[in-house]
C-alpha cells in the first residue's frame, strides 16, 4: 500500500518525541495529518485547525500481555512543535461516520460512548483525499478486530469500495518504514493489511457451496428444439397412461359414487340437524342476553341507590342541627366563661352557610325543598344570634366605661397627675375580639351600630381623662406670668429685664403631649383591630408614634391578642379608610378642647412659651405618618396651628407697641424698643426647639421690618437732626445684637441691613458738615 504525503516517517517519529516526553511506552503504528473542524464554524467563516491523529498500541504490563489501543489527538504549538492534545481509547469507539454534506467523501467523525456531554456535536476531521481515509479507517478497523474483538459501527462507507481498494493497493505496500519503526508495528501493518474483498462479502466455503447446489439442477440442456420434442413426448406418455388407468378402475368408480351420494344424505340430515339447533342456540342466547341486560340493570340500580343513600346520609348530616349550638346561638349566656362555645357555634353557623351555597354544595341539591327549609332555618338561626350578641355588646361597652367613670381613681386628682391606663379595659374587650370577627363573617351590617356604641362610651372616659390631667396639669405648674408688653416705650426697664423661668409651662405641655397622643395613637389602632377594620397597622409594631414614646405605658394597641384577624393584603381602601376616619372622629372628638385650653393657659402665662410649644408639636407631629391614625395628626395640625396664632398675635402686639413710639414725636438718642429688642431675641433663642425655628425667623423679620420703618419715620420728623438719630439707633442696634447674628441666620441678615443704613446716614452726615462748613468759610 503507498504511503500517503500525510503519513510519513519523519511525522511518525515527531509523534513519537511528543508522546514519548511524557514517559509513554507506545508503539505508533500510523500518523496522519487531518483539518479538525465542526461544521457550524466552518461556515461562519473560521478557519479549521490542523491536528495530527496517531493510531498507538501498548502492552499492559498489569494484565499479562494484552494490547491496549489508543487514538492520540496531536496540535502544533506556537512554534510549530506537535504536543499532545487529547487520548481516546478505542475500546469506546462505537460509530464511523462519513460526513454526507462533503462531495469529497473526505470528512468523517468518530463517535466515542464516554464523551462528558453527548449534547455537544463531535469534531470532523478532514484528510487530503480519499487514499488517506481509507488508510486511516482501515487501521482502525483491523486495529478493532485483532486487539478488541469488534468493529465500531460504519455509516456513509461502501465496504465494497473499501475492498476493492484494498486489493488494489495491496501489492504496493511499502514495509521499510515499518521496519525501521520496530517489529510489533511492522508485523501490525503486514497483518493488517491482508484484507479481501471475499472476507468482507462472501468467503470461499460459502461460494464453494452455492456452485455444488447449483450443480445438482444442471438438466442437460442443449438445443431448444429437441428439448421442446422431448417434453412433448413425455406428456403424451403421461396422457396415455392416465386414461389407461381410469378405464381399468370404473367398477371402483361407481362404488365411489355410491358412497358418495350416502354422505350426501347424511350431511343433508346433519345439515337439518344443524339448522334446529342453530334456532334453538339463537333463542336461548337471545334469552341470555336478556337475562344478563336485566341482571346488569339490576346491578346499576342497586349501586345507584346505595350511592344515593350515601350521598342523603351526607346531606342529612349537613342539614343536621347539633343540639349544643343551638343552644348557644339560640339563648346561651354571653359570660366570659361561656365564649369558647359562643364561638365554636359562631364557626358551626358560618361553615353550614357556605356548605349549603352553590360552590361549595352541588347545584343540583340547591333547588331541593329541604335544602331550602334549612337555609331559612340557618338563616333565622343568624338573625337571631347577631341580635342577641349586638346588644349584649353594646350594654357591655356602656357599663365597662361607666363604671370606670364612676370610680375617680381612675382618674387625676388634687395634688396627683394620673397617667390614664386602659390596661384592664382593652383586656376584657379582647374577650370578645373573636365574637366580633365572627359577627363580621355573619352580617356585616351590624358592626356599625356596635362601631358607634363603642366610639360613643369611650369618648366619655377619653374626655373626661383629658379634661381631669389637663386641669391637675395647670394647678400642679407653678410659674409667674411674664409681661406681655416687651417693646413699648412707657413700660419700665425693670420690667423687661427681670423676667422668670417659664420653662415648667412648655414642660407640663410636652407632658400633656406625651401622656395623651400615645393613648390616642394606641386606642385608634385598638379600635381599627377591635373592630375589625381591614387596614394596615397605623404604627410598625415596636416602633414609638411620636420617637420618645414610654416603654411603660402599658397601653400598647400592638400587643393586643389580635392576631387571628386577617388583614386584606389590600387593606389600604379608600372606602374603608374613610369610614374608619368618621368611627375616629366620632371616637376622639372634643378631646381637642382640653389640649387649646392648655394652649391658651400657657400663652397667658408667657406668649413666647409658643415657641417651644410649636416646637414640641412639630415632633409629635412628624411622628405620625400612618395614614389610619388621622384624627391624631388632624389634632396635631389643629394644635399647630393654634400656637403659630397665637404667637401671630404677640408678634402683631409687640409690633403695634413699636408704632406707638411714632406718637413721641420730640425723641432723641437710642429709641427703647431697640434695647428691648435685643433682650426679646435672647429670650426667644432660649425657647426654640426642633423645628420652630422657622416660626421665630418670621418673627425676627416683621418685627426688624417694623422697628427700621418706625425709626425712620421718627427720623423724617426733625430732618435737622435725622441722621443723628438714625446714627445713634443703628449703632444701639448693631451692638445690641452682635453676639445673636454671629449665630443667627435670620438676625444676621438684620445686623447687615443695619450696617448698610448706618454707612449711609454717616455718609450723608458728613457730606452735611462739610456743605455747612464750606458756607462758613464763604
Amino acid at each position: 500500500m503507498a504511503a500517503s504525503s500525510a503519513d510519513d516517517v519523519e511525522l511518525r517519529r515527531a509523534c513519537a518525541a511528543a508522546i514519548g516526553g511524557g514517559g509513554s511506552k507506545e508503539n505508533i503504528v500510523l500518523a496522519i495529518r487531518v483539518a479538525k473542524g465542526h461544521g457550524i464554524l466552518e461556515k461562519l467563516g473560521r478557519v479549521a485547525k490542523p491536528r495530527v491523529l496517531a493510531l498507538t498500541t501498548a502492552k499492559n504490563s498489569s494484565k499479562g500481555q494484552s494490547a491496549k489501543a489508543f487514538l492520540r489527538v496531536l496540535k502544533y504549538s506556537s512554534g510549530g512543535v506537535l504536543e499532545p492534545a487529547k487520548l481516546y481509547k478505542l475500546k469506546h469507539l462505537t460509530k464511523v461516520e462519513v460526513v454526507s454534506n462533503d462531495p469529497t467523501g473526505c470528512t468523517f467523525i468518530l463517535g466515542f460512548d464516554n464523551l462528558r456531554s453527548q449534547s455537544v456535536t463531535p469534531p470532523q476531521w478532514t484528510v487530503r483525499n480519499i487514499d488517506d481515509r481509507n488508510r486511516l479507517l482501515l487501521f482502525i478497523l483491523n486495529m478493532c478486530k485483532e486487539i478488541l474483538g469488534r468493529i465500531p459501527k460504519f455509516v456513509g462507507i461502501d465496504v465494497v469500495e473499501m475492498a476493492i481498494w484494498v486489493k488494489e493497493n495491496t501489492p504496493t505496500v511499502n514495509s521499510q518504514g515499518n521496519i525501521q519503526d520496530g517489529p510489533a508495528a511492522s508485523v501490525m501493518m503486514q497483518r493488517d493489511l491482508k484484507v479481501t474483498v471475499e472476507k468482507d462479502l462472501v468467503s470461499q466455503a460459502e461460494e464453494e457451496d452455492m456452485e455444488a447446489l447449483l450443480g445438482t439442477y444442471v438438466m442437460g440442456i442443449g438445443e431448444a428444439e429437441a428439448f421442446s420434442e422431448r417434453l412433448k413426448r413425455e406428456l403424451l406418455a403421461l396422457e396415455a397412461a392416465n386414461v389407461h388407468a381410469l378405464l381399468e378402475s370404473e367398477s371402483l368408480i361407481e362404488e365411489v359414487l355410491q358412497g358418495l351420494e350416502a354422505a350426501s344424505v347424511c350431511v343433508n340430515d346433519m345439515d337439518e340437524w344443524l339448522r334446529i339447533f342453530n334456532v334453538k342456540l339463537r333463542h336461548m342466547r337471545e334469552d341470555i342476553e336478556s337475562i344478563e341486560s336485566r341482571n346488569n340493570k339490576l346491578e346499576m340500580q342497586s349501586t345507584s341507590n346505595n350511592s344515593l343513600l350515601d350521598e342523603l346520609d351526607k346531606l342529612l348530616e349537613r342539614l343536621r342541627i347539633p343540639s349544643e349550638f343551638a343552644a348557644s346561638l339560640t339563648g346561651g349566656s354571653f359570660d366570659e366563661a361561656r365564649m369558647l362555645k359562643n364561638v365554636e357555634a359562631c364557626e358551626w353557623l358560618t361553615g353550614a352557610i357556605r356548605s349549603l351555597e352553590v360552590p361549595n354544595l352541588d347545584p343540583c341539591y340547591a333547588n331541593m325543598r329541604a335544602v331550602k327549609e334549612k337555609q331559612a332555618e340557618l338563616e333565622k338561626l343568624k338573625n337571631t344570634f347577631v341580635r342577641r350578641a349586638s346588644e349584649f355588646l353594646r350594654n357591655y361597652f356602656f357599663s365597662l366605661v361607666d363604671f370606670m367613670i364612676s370610680d375617680k381613681s381612675y382618674f387625676s386628682q388634687r395634688g396627683q397627675l394620673k397617667r390614664p391606663d386602659h390596661a384592664d379595659l382593652r383586656y376584657k374587650c379582647r374577650t370578645y375580639a373573636r365574637l366580633l370577627q365572627h359577627l363580621k363573617s355573619l352580617d356585616k351590617n351590624c358592626l356599625g351600630p356596635l362601631r358607634k356604641a363603642y366610639c360613643h362610651s369611650l369618648n366619655l372616659l377619653l374626655r373626661r381623662e383629658a379634661r381631669e390631667f389637663a386641669n391637675e396639669l395647670r394647678a400642679s405648674t407653678k410659674a409667674s406670668r411674664n409681661p406681655t408688653v416687651w417693646l413699648e416705650s412707657s413700660t419700665g426697664s425693670s420690667q423687661t429685664g427681670n423676667s422668670t423661668d417659664t420653662s415648667t409651662v412648655s414642660e407640663a405641655y410636652s407632658k400633656m403631649l406625651t401622656i395623651f397622643i400615645p393613648l390616642l395613637v394606641d386606642e385608634s389602632s385598638f379600635f381599627a383591630h377591635f373592630m375589625c377594620f381591614e387596614v394596615p397597622a397605623f404604627v410598625p409594631p415596636g416602633a414609638p408614634a411620636n420617637g420618645t414614646k414610654n416603654g411603660s405605658d402599658g397601653n400598647d394597641a400592638n400587643g393586643d391578642d389580635l392576631s387571628f384577624m386577617d388583614s386584606d393584603a389590600n387593606g389600604n381602601n379608600s372606602s374603608e379608610l374613610g369610614t374608619l376616619n368618621e368611627a375616629l372622629q366620632d371616637l376622639l372628638d372634643g378631646i381637642q378642647e382640653d389640649f387649646y385650653a392648655v394652649v391658651d393657659w400657657a400663652y397667658k402665662i408667657d406668649p413666647l412659651c409658643c415657641i417651644s410649644m410649636h416646637g414640641i408639636t412639630e415632633r409629635y407631629l412628624s411622628g405620625q405618618k400612618a395614614d389610619a391614625a388621622g384624627f391624631v395628626r388632624k389634632l396635631l395640625d389643629d394644635l399647630e396651628s393654634k400656637i403659630s396664632t397665637q404667637f401671630g398675635r404677640f408678634v402683631d402686639e409687640a409690633c403695634h407697641q413699636i408704632e406707638r413710639n411714632e406718637r413721641n414725636i420730640r425723641q432723641m438718642g437710642v429709641l427703647s424698643y431697640i434695647p428691648r429688642f435685643a433682650t426679646l431675641a435672647t429670650r426667644m433663642e432660649q425657647y426654640i426647639q426642633g423645628h420652630s425655628r422657622d416660626l421665630v425667623d418670621q418673627a425676627y423679620t416683621k418685627l426688624v421690618s417694623t422697628m427700621f420703618a418706625t425709626l425712620e419715620k421718627i427720623a423724617q420728623s426733625d430732618p435737622k437732626y435725622a441722621d443723628i438719630v438714625l446714627l445713634a439707633n443703628y449703632a444701639a442696634f448693631q451692638n445690641s445684637l452682635y453676639d445673636l447674628a454671629n449665630v443667627v441666620p435670620t438676625l444676621a441678615k438684620s445686623y447687615h441691613q443695619a450696617s448698610e443704613a448706618y454707612e449711609q446716614a454717616c455718609t450723608r452726615h458728613i457730606n452735611m458738615i462739610i456743605y455747612v462748613m464750606g458756607i462758613y468759610a464763604c
